[in-house]
């Protein structure tokens, strides 16, 4: 085989090594960095009432009951959804109360339901879990008001 040839091939696969090198680093850096294009939070029309208004910091007092959840970060930062009686399921599947399309969020990702006069979140076994605050929630746990629920990039509150 001349050798023009031969160094031709091997410059062409080195070039092909390259473009898929940065197609790959290319890809995960859009994964890493895609807080710009946080996921959407839907809610759909299942008796729960839906507006935007500002999202600011729960002004917390004990005892006081939980009336509204409140989307504070996410793409829907602001939405407030009225409580009722009935649970709420979040996350990707069209028949969740509120439907996230985040990559972070699983089909069925977690459930508030209303329990002895306040709400306790469930994660129901998610890939990437489901967040009170900081910590992550293992079992039925009892949430406060004000306090943080996190899931993929959307936060939500419970607030009076």
């Amino acid at each position: 085989m001349p050798e023009i040839v031969l160094a031709a091939a091997r410059f062409g696969f080195l070039v092909l090594l390259w473009i898929f090198v940065f197609t790959v680093v290319g890809v995960i850096r859009r994964d890493l960095f895609a807080g710009s294009r946080a996921g959407r939070l839907v809610a759909t029309p299942r008796g729960v009432n839906v507006a935007a208004g500002n999202a600011r910091p729960a002004k917390v007092k004990k005892g006081r009951a939980a009336h509204q959840l409140v989307v504070t970060a996410g793409a829907l930062a602001g939405t407030k959804i009225t409580l009722g009686e009935a649970p709420i399921t979040i996350g990707r599947a069209e028949d969740s109360t509120l439907v996230i399309t985040d990559d972070y969020a699983s089909a069925r990702h977690a459930r508030l339901v209303p329990r002895d006069g306040q709400w306790v979140l469930e994660d129901l076994g998610s890939t990437n879990g489901t967040y009170l605050d900081r910590s992550k929630v293992s079992g039925p746990t009892p949430v406060p008001l004000g306090v943080p629920i996190r899931i993929g990039r959307t936060s939500l509150e419970l607030r009076p």
